[in-house]
């Protein structure tokens, strides 16, 4: 697997399809946003990300990679692959979180609760 998000790449939420303000998130704000919310996927998958730097996705089968902040970007790396890709985080104002990558191409999940 290369990245979990994209691995579940996809359009949007349903229930978020009214989101118009989608902002921005800098450095300081995806950290504290995803140590504090874990996520669920449109697919249903599952992430969860560690102040440790650890993130475990579980979509069938649980896997563990490593995240990090940095130049107003979400990086991610996942075993055995060396290569951390980057995105960039909005979010809704409300409990939807999205990632875009460098191709425009988002992965969108919302707070679980």
């Amino acid at each position: 697997m290369k990245t979990a998000i994209a691995a579940c790449l996809i359009a949007g939420l349903p229930w978020m399809a009214l989101a118009q303000d989608w902002v921005r998130l800098d450095t300081d704000q995806i950290r504290e946003t995803l140590i504090t919310h874990d996520l669920i996927y449109e697919n249903e998958a599952f992430q969860r990300f560690l102040e440790s730097g650890r993130t475990l996705y579980r979509y069938g089968e649980t896997s563990w990679g490593y995240w990090r902040a940095e130049n107003d970007r979400y990086c991610s790396q996942w075993p055995p692959g060396q290569d951390w890709t980057c995105y960039d985080v909005e979010h809704d104002g409300g409990t939807g979180l999205r990632f875009i990558d460098d191709w425009g191409n988002t992965a969108t999940g919302a707070f679980a609760e």
